[in-house]
Parts: C-alpha cells; sequence; structure tokens
C-alpha cells in the first residue's frame, strides 16, 4: 500500500476514533455500513500494511467488535528476528484521545510484552506515515525493555 493511501487511513482513523462507537442507534449504522464497522476494516487495512512496511513476519492481524458498550479493538503482533512489536488501534472509556497503544514483544504469544507506548489522535491527523514508522522502529533499536517483579 502507498505511503498516501496510509495517510488517508490515519487521517480516517482519527475522525472514526473521534466519534462515539460504543453505542450506535439505528438500523443503517449497527449493519454493514456503520461506523464501528468502518473502523474495525480500516484499522486492519491499515495495520496490515503497517506489518509488511515494518518488515514484520509472524505477523497476526485482528480485530474484535466487542458489545454494544465498547468500540471494539485492532491489533498487530509481529516479529522482527530478535523481537516484535504489538500495536492496539482503540477507543478508550478514559483518556479517550491515547488511541494507539505499542509495545515491544518477545515473541507472537506475548501478550503482556514491554512498557506501553501511546499516541493521540491528534497524532494520527498530524503525522506523516513516515513519522509512524520511524516511531515504531525505535522500538526495534532500543530493544525490548521488561519491568521486573519485586
Amino acid at each position: 500500500m502507498s505511503v498516501k493511501s496510509q495517510e488517508n487511513n490515519m487521517r480516517r482513523l482519527a475522525a472514526l476514533l473521534g466519534q462515539d462507537l460504543s453505542y450506535i442507534h439505528g438500523d443503517s449504522e449497527c449493519g454493514p455500513n456503520g461506523s464501528k464497522k468502518t473502523f474495525l476494516n480500516v484499522g486492519k487495512v491499515f495495520l496490515r500494511a503497517l506489518s509488511k512496511d515494518l518488515g514484520l513476519r509472524e505477523v497476526t492481524v485482528s480485530s474484535n467488535a466487542g458489545g454494544i458498550g465498547v468500540a471494539g479493538e485492532c491489533t498487530l503482533i509481529g516479529m522482527w528476528e530478535d523481537g516484535g512489536i504489538y500495536v492496539c488501534l482503540h477507543q478508550p472509556i478514559y483518556h479517550r484521545e491515547l488511541v494507539l497503544c505499542y509495545r515491544t514483544v518477545r515473541h507472537a504469544r506475548d501478550f503482556k510484552g514491554g512498557y506501553n507506548h501511546y499516541l493521540t489522535r491528534a497524532d494520527l491527523k498530524k503525522w506523516s506515515y513516515s513519522q509512524l514508522l520511524d516511531t515504531m522502529n525505535a522500538l526495534r533499536k532500543d530493544g525490548c525493555t521488561y519491568e521486573r517483579a519485586a
């Protein structure tokens, strides 16, 4: 997918996540053309292309629509040669601007991973796709950092 397409997807996701996707009224919104469904579809397309651009292998992209009380989420878990990354697009109940969470992972089934990092809706609106790739690739260069229980 082209850089321009990915930047358009970033802007579209920012706009969708600015709406309340958790409880949508009406048949047209709950049907196949609703905003929640659009968010989940655009999110998966965006994350699949992101995984290719990051050079990930062993990639899993999924979405979870949840129920009527939540917006759902799109997730990506992918591996480089020496570790991996977890990315989640969601609409949190609190801190509604923090819409993209990412962190390092040790393996493809590591759901705890390293420290969480967040991007805001404003970041998705303003950043170039290259800035996003640089930010995600910085995790790879920094290596996996994990907290240790006392």
